[in-house]
């Protein structure tokens, strides 16, 4: 097992991982790519107070709504984009996307379509988690007898910059071809706006 979240948008990597093993079952976790575009913003705006503002960053012409697509932020939830390129290594069966969103608001059932995807018992439910009304996440609950439970790290669950009501709209937009797309591929619509 390996959890590194640059992987899905590393054009060389479905080609390195394909020649380690063509059998690798892969999981992807997404979110609705406005939100998540916000959230990286955000976590680096922590460690980088002097950034630009984000729509400086995310449009390279705000007033005509065109979007800077070389930004990092904005290019990695071009989904459909990234998805092609696995796809030219690994069939979709062995693909499977968490919504983002609900492994936030049921990460019970998230992981349990998870555990069904790598064709193991269910064995994580419901009683394993409890929510964090402070971090705004779901918790994973430790046995008694191993102390605290474990929750997200620091740089999760922070408050997202308020970001201005049109770049939003402009950015939903943008990514709505891209999103009705991904959907189409994966035969999921994930319902992002």
């Amino acid at each position: 097992m390996e959890k590194t979240p640059s992987y899905f948008v590393t054009k060389e990597t479905p080609h390195r991982i394909s020649a380690m093993s063509q059998e690798t079952k892969l999981i992807v976790v997404v979110r609705d790519p406005v939100t998540r575009a916000i959230s990286d913003y955000t976590q680096t705006l922590s460690k980088t107070p002097d950034l630009p503002s984000f729509q400086d960053l995310a449009f390279r012409n705000h007033t005509l709504g065109i979007v800077d697509m070389s930004w990092n932020a904005i290019r990695i939830g071009l989904y459909a984009l990234h998805l092609e390129n696995w796809l030219r290594y690994f069939p979709l069966t062995q693909i499977h996307f968490v919504s983002g969103e609900r492994l936030i608001t049921d990460p019970a059932g998230e992981l349990s379509r998870v555990q069904d995807f790598l064709g193991v018992k269910r064995i994580v439910t419901d009683k394993h988690f409890y929510f964090n009304r402070t971090k705004g996440f779901p918790c994973l609950k430790k046995p008694e007898s191993s102390g605290s439970p474990r929750c997200l790290g620091k740089s999760k669950g922070r408050t997202h910059v308020q970001i201005d009501r049109d770049a939003i709209e402009q950015l939903r937009d943008f990514y709505r071809p891209y999103n009705v797309k991904f959907y189409e591929m994966v035969g999921h619509d994930f319902k992002w706006e």
